[in-house]
């Protein structure tokens, strides 16, 4: 069973520029071979749009700077390209399981950036990162990985955060539960009422949300593309995520109290 371990990192001022150079082309990669697609009348192979975007785009005057980052964050990015298309005609055909899926799109510098390296472009050596042509990063380990990745992808979202999120594979390990069963009733006052009359309540979100609606009105009346603009939509990003980030932690604590202490969930 595949996991994902996410650790936030601070790269340091260089190591920042060079992560918004590996940001640019792998979104330009992934908006070119995009952009064939859809001119296509067949969908290309990936190793056609690999030709195409990264081997001869670089020989070109206009993408030759694509030399100057790892070729893997590329190669991947074609790759995940590829995914999203069979996700997206799985979805249509019925052959994928929960929410459909729409059509890749093109991606954009403001929202949320990520390169993903395979194995041969990254490296852990002690409590450092090794990412190729970005150097070594240090991230905060919060908690050991149970195995050795099969690839790390870096992300900076849109409040200007930086991760590294990381795949293992790990071995599912039965526990021992106090009580047979449970049932869940979900609402709408009280986020989870269990059988036994326990009850869950979800953190209150009202003040974050009547922040995110002041600075929503103030950037409204913004002019586009003005500093106080940008500063404005990365406060609110932030708000976001505090939201997203409090949301997560009450929900991945809540299930894991509950199926460590059942058998059976109903």
């Amino acid at each position: 069973m595949k996991a994902r371990y996410q650790y936030r990192f601070y790269p340091s001022d260089q190591q920042q520029q060079s992560l918004a150079q590996l940001f640019g082309c792998v979104r330009v990669v992934w908006n070119d071979a995009l952009a064939i697609c859809k001119d296509a009348e067949k969908l290309p192979s990936n190793n056609d749009l690999q030709k195409l975007v990264i081997t001869q785009a670089k020989k070109t005057t206009e993408r030759e700077w694509l030399s100057e980052v790892s070729n893997i964050p590329l190669q991947q990015s074609v790759a995940d390209l590829g995914v999203a298309y069979k996700n997206f005609f799985d979805s249509l055909k019925g052959k994928r399981k929960g929410k459909k899926v729409g059509r890749p799109r093109f991606k954009k510098k403001t929202n949320q950036q990520s390169a993903r390296f395979r194995i041969g472009g990254f490296s852990i050596k002690g409590d450092e990162v090794y990412l190729a042509k970005i150097g070594n990063v240090k991230p905060i380990w919060s908690r050991e990985l149970p195995a050795s990745p099969t690839s790390v992808t870096v992300i900076k979202d849109c409040a200007n955060r930086y991760f590294l999120s990381f795949v293992v594979e790990i071995e599912l390990v039965n526990i021992d539960a106090k009580n047979q069963s449970i049932g869940i009733d979900l609402g709408i006052k009280t986020f989870a009422v269990m059988s036994d009359g326990t009850k869950a309540e979800s953190p209150d979100y009202s003040t974050l949300d009547r922040k995110i609606r002041s600075y929503q009105k103030k950037l409204a009346r913004q002019p586009k593309d003005s500093r106080r603009r940008n500063r404005t939509r990365i406060r609110i990003a932030k708000l976001h995520n505090q939201i997203a980030d409090t949301r997560k932690d009450f929900l991945h604590k809540l299930s894991t109290k509950i199926v460590s202490e059942n058998q059976v969930l109903s």
